[in-house]
């Protein structure tokens, strides 16, 4: 599967600072010392609603890793999955009578497309779920093996159990997880299991679903969680830098899938850091396909809204904390762009070094974006009061803005 082009990302002055992020497992900050190759996986859509701003704020939110480390001069190698099978998607196809397959390969493109024009960078293997099958039977074999595994009337479960290290992720307890499991895509209430919490690895053929060859597991479709350890697994490998998703994959989807790749090589972490975004809500509710209750960002475009104005929309909330959006929060954003390509649109201005290390110091303390908004702000409102003599500084300023927020001014 490819994925969407990659914008260029301007060459700035000096280099930017290790980058100290939020770790979810240890609650605390942590700072990220990659080595030369950065590594990060990022969870991707479900293809049945896409692009919603909820997504798009959690994919700006590793975008912005990404920028960070490129202005260390490090590489990044970064990995996305899509799960093109899965319960939902099916739901969806079925609802509006369409093969899920057409509906996945529909949103998936909008999904590029919106991607694109957002510039987030793109990951070096976008790798669906379907494709990724030949890679997650073997290791469904070796968890059975090894004792992490067992069959249940055709199905196989992983045993929570058989990692030790189980529940050190999110950190919540044994109710908690029930609960989020139950809500969450689980069947903690199935008898048979081990533990309720024991998460599907391999889901036996459902009349009228979608099955594949799984060996000696049966025909059948892949859990939720395995599909992102294999990808995980095959293009990154153990103890990468940073494993993100929305607040909402903290549990079950990185717990479980932490224990799945513990329990396949016997070594911890599967993840260095466990990053979090907070929820876009809307109408007093987080934003989500099951409520309906959503802004697309292709609509958005659609209705002449500028991409770079929908991003400074996102930029201007801490990528942890829930927000909630209103037509107002855009209408700044608009405006804000409108007064930031002024600024830089004259010849001369006051100088931007000190805006380059605001920036810098801003997004490598916690991925502060409104902080970093702040300064060019700043700067912004200097140039339109005062002006200044500095022929390079309106270039230094867009390239920063451009390469560290990715808006193009």
């Amino acid at each position: 599967m490819h994925a969407w082009p990659a914008s260029e990302v301007p060459a700035l002055p000096g280099r930017g600072r290790d980058l100290r992020i939020h770790d979810t497992a240890t609650g605390g900050l942590v700072t990220l010392t990659p080595g030369p190759v950065a590594r990060i996986y990022v969870c991707g859509i479900t293809p049945y609603d896409a692009t919603h701003l909820g997504h798009a704020a959690t994919y700006n939110a590793f975008d912005l890793v990404q920028r960070v480390w490129l202005d260390t001069k490090r590489q990044v190698h970064y990995v996305q999955n899509v799960t093109d099978v899965d319960d939902p998607l099916l739901e969806r196809a079925e609802r509006d009578g369409v093969d899920y397959t057409s509906l996945a390969e529909r949103e998936i493109e909008l999904f590029r497309t919106d991607m694109t024009a957002l510039r987030m960078l793109p990951p070096r293997e976008f790798v669906g779920a379907v494709e990724a099958i030949p890679r997650i039977v073997p290791l469904v074999e070796r968890l059975l093996e090894g004792g992490s595994a067992y069959e249940l009337e055709g199905d196989v479960y992983f045993s929570v159990d058989a990692d030790p290290h189980f529940g050190e992720v999110s950190g919540y307890d044994a109710a908690t997880m029930r609960q989020l499991s139950a809500e969450r895509g689980g069947d903690p209430e199935r008898p048979g299991k081990k533990n309720p919490l024991d998460p599907m690895l391999w889901m036996a053929a459902r009349p009228g679903e979608p099955d594949w060859d799984g060996g000696p597991l049966g025909r059948g479709r892949p859990g939720w969680h395995i599909e992102c350890v294999a990808i995980a697994l095959d293009h990154l490998g153990m103890g990468f830098d940073v494993q993100g998703g929305g607040s909402d994959l903290a549990f079950p989807h990185h717990e479980m899938g932490a224990s799945h790749a513990q329990c396949l090589t016997r070594e911890h972490p599967f993840a260095r850091s466990y990053v979090h975004a907070g929820m876009v809500g809307l109408d007093g509710e987080k934003m989500s396909k099951s409520r309906g209750n959503l802004v697309f960002v292709s609509r958005l475009r659609e209705q002449g809204v500028d991409p770079g104005a929908i991003r400074l929309a996102l930029l201007a909330h801490h990528y942890r904390g829930d927000w909630e959006y209103t037509t107002a929060v855009l209408d700044e954003a608009v405006a804000r762009l409108a007064r930031w390509r002024a600024a830089v649109a004259r010849p001369e201005g006051p100088e931007a070094d000190t805006l380059l290390r605001q920036v810098r110091d801003a997004l490598a303390d916690d991925l502060n974006a409104p902080a970093a908004l702040a300064a060019v702000d700043g700067w912004a409102a200097l140039q339109e009061r005062e002006g200044g003599r500095d022929t390079g500084a309106p270039g230094l300023v867009s390239r920063t803005v451009d390469a560290l927020l990715g808006v193009a001014l």
